[in-house]
């Protein structure tokens, strides 16, 4: 998925068709709320989770229930570090590409390695009958800021750039603990988290439940 501005905050006439959905939270105050989305891997996941204790920051992990199947020590030291979780499918499965049978299977299939209330659709999209569904049964967490650090065409330079131009309080800012991210993710979220930081705001992660059964 190529990014572009509009995908770093997407306008207002997109974030209205999914008005239950959290685009942003406490806007009053200058908290934010750092999200990664599609891990958790050996490869990336323990280095997130050593930065985010040495910085002192809970965040929120939008976890792939294929990963966690495969990895569940690593979601382990999410979970014991004090994060949220939330569901991102069991392997990645897009909304749009897929009828809505499939996809809501796919989520329940994830749910089996992931207890939570939250869910984020795999890169934001939904078809309007999949959003009408899963808002009944999750919470369904979008984001304000996209920091593109998936994108392998721009630089981690760019990617700080996303974060410093486009943060204010209240802001949800998605990360990936990928290997395609991992580049830009290890350059760009140390220098993201001091500058915001040194702009005196605070971060939080974004309460979870376990869901009922």
């Amino acid at each position: 998925m190529k990014c572009f501005d509009p995908r770093v905050r997407l306008p207002g006439f997109f974030t209205s068709l999914f008005k239950s959905a959290v685009w942003r939270l406490d806007e009053t105050e200058r908290v934010v709320y750092l999200t990664f989305d599609d891990g958790p891997i050996p490869e990336v996941t323990p280095w997130v989770l050593e930065l985010l204790e040495k910085e002192d920051i809970k965040a929120t992990f939008f976890c792939v229930g294929e990963n966690v199947q495969k990895y569940p020590e690593v979601y382990h030291r999410i979970l014991m570090g004090g994060h949220s979780v939330g569901n991102h499918t069991f392997n990645h499965l897009q909304g749009l590409d897929s009828n809505d049978h499939d996809f809501f299977r796919n989520i329940e299939k994830a749910g089996e390695f992931i207890d939570s209330d939250l869910f984020r659709p795999p890169h934001g999209w939904l078809k309007y009958t999949q959003y009408k569904f899963l808002k009944n049964k999750f919470r369904i967490i979008m984001w304000d800021l996209i920091s593109c650090d998936y994108d392998r065409r721009i630089k981690p330079e760019k990617v700080l750039k996303n974060v410093t131009d486009f943060v204010r309080p209240g802001s949800i800012i998605t990360f990936h603990d990928s290997i395609k991210a991992k580049n830009n993710l290890m350059k760009a979220l140390p220098l993201s988290i001091k500058w915001m930081k040194e702009q005196g705001y605070r971060f939080e992660a974004i309460p979870f439940n376990k869901r009922i059964k």
